[in-house]
């Protein structure tokens, strides 16, 4: 084999690459982006729709008292906090720290299921009912989009937990956890503009 041929042997052997990568070197990172621009987008349609609804009426609410603000704070809270979990477990996900990522999992599934929990007291006191009037169906969507989104994620949380735990493990797993700690964030982001929305939107406009 000449110079040449060996040279370009070697300019093609990528069995020196690391096997896993984080962060923008991974494909699933620009993945993760792609789905939260999508979703993102429906968001903000939703706070469009909300505004649109609200310049052609009068009063606002319509004949409807605004959401408690108690369980929306609360769960606000409970969600902001969740953000510390989660960057713990991209940390140890990304330190491959097995023991790290089964801890830092399971106390993000159980803020995931606190969150979950006093959502649902947060839709009994929005005091209007999805079908009662386009304040009660636009608020409904907004919580709905969202809750979709927490639950969704939740579940994701839940098996990456199982799986941690239970295996089979490779190093893509470890990417799993990174991602789903970047979508996490993306979730807590969306949630503040959406709880300015319901719970003030009715109260100061």
């Amino acid at each position: 084999m000449n110079e040449r041929a060996v040279a370009r042997s070697r300019a093609l052997d990528v069995s020196g690459l690391p096997t896993i990568v984080f962060g923008h070197r991974s494909l699933m990172w620009w993945g993760t982006l792609g789905v939260m621009a999508i979703e993102g987008t429906v968001f903000a349609l939703a706070v469009m729709a909300y505004f649109y609804l609200r310049s052609h009426q009068e009063t606002w609410p319509i004949s409807s008292n605004p959401p408690d603000l108690l369980w929306g704070i609360v769960n606000t809270v409970i969600l902001v906090v969740s953000v510390f979990p989660a960057i713990m477990a991209q940390k140890a996900g990304e330190k491959l720290n097995l023991r790290g990522v089964q801890f830092w999992l399971v106390v993000s599934v159980l803020f995931g299921v606190g969150f979950t929990i006093v959502r649902g007291f947060e839709f009994a006191t929005l005091n209007v009912r999805w079908d009662s009037s386009a304040y009660g169906s636009v608020v409904w969507l907004l919580m709905g989009l969202h809750t979709t989104h927490i639950v969704t994620d939740l579940l994701d949380t839940i098996v990456l937990t199982v799986l941690f735990f239970k295996g089979p493990l490779d190093g893509k797993r470890y990417v799993d956890v990174s991602e789903n700690s970047f979508y996490w964030y993306f979730v807590v982001a969306a949630w503040i503009p959406i709880w300015l929305v319901v719970y003030w939107g009715a109260r100061t406009l």
